[in-house]
């Protein structure tokens, strides 16, 4: 791949998406894997038709939308149901993102997951960047943000990959437990030093 990869990555309530939301300001590619799932399911394709085949028109809704909530709760209580899923649509999305990535212009682009190396996709990745925050801070936010119960973000962050193991496995820690201002600053830091480094890959290749 030409392209030198970010990956970025974060639990819920991190502030992943106030990071991607910087960097393409900058002018840098973002490839979501988030927007890239809706996609592939979206109205005509290939994965909503297959959605469809296996579990009936009742799957979707009145415009012929696919319908998130029944389809949530036929995967979380049938665990079959999930694998089939998954099996479907990673693949497509695996897919997608790899067109995507090998598309984009600019030093660098990133990759921005919030299951990066859960869904293994570091693999494709020349870097990795995790935002990190403690988890009583994950908590504060997304309960305010989502106004959610507090309940149901201790499920989410307990589903995915430990706060541990994701700092044992990135390139580089961005911590984002203070100021928006100081994990901007932060972050300049480290944009130019990943446009230094692509630029260095890139002379070298």
């Amino acid at each position: 791949m030409s392209n030198w990869i970010l990956g970025l990555t974060g639990g819920i309530g991190a502030g992943k998406t106030a990071v991607s939301d910087m960097l393409a300001k900058k002018g840098i590619t973002i490839v979501d894997a988030d927007v890239i799932a809706k996609q592939v399911v979206a109205l005509g394709s290939v994965g909503l038709n297959t959605i469809v085949d296996k579990f009936g028109k009742e799957i979707l809704q009145t415009n012929g939308t696919l319908d998130r909530a029944k389809l949530r709760h036929i995967i979380f209580s049938d665990s079959h149901s999930k694998q089939w899923l998954e099996q479907l649509l990673h693949p497509l999305i695996r897919e997608e993102i790899i067109t995507q990535l090998h598309s984009a212009k600019g030093p660098y682009v990133v990759l921005s997951a919030p299951l990066l190396f859960e869904n293994k996709l570091d693999v494709l990745c020349s870097h990795t960047l995790l935002v990190d925050v403690p988890e009583h801070t994950q908590l504060a936010r997304t309960t305010e943000r989502d106004s959610v119960p507090q309940q149901q973000v201790e499920k989410i962050i307990a589903a995915q990959m430990s706060r541990a193991e994701k700092l044992k496995r990135a390139n580089t820690i961005l911590n984002n437990d203070k100021s928006l201002t100081e994990m901007y600053n932060q972050l300049e830091i480290l944009h130019q030093n990943f446009v230094s480094t692509a630029l260095n890959h890139s002379t070298c290749g």
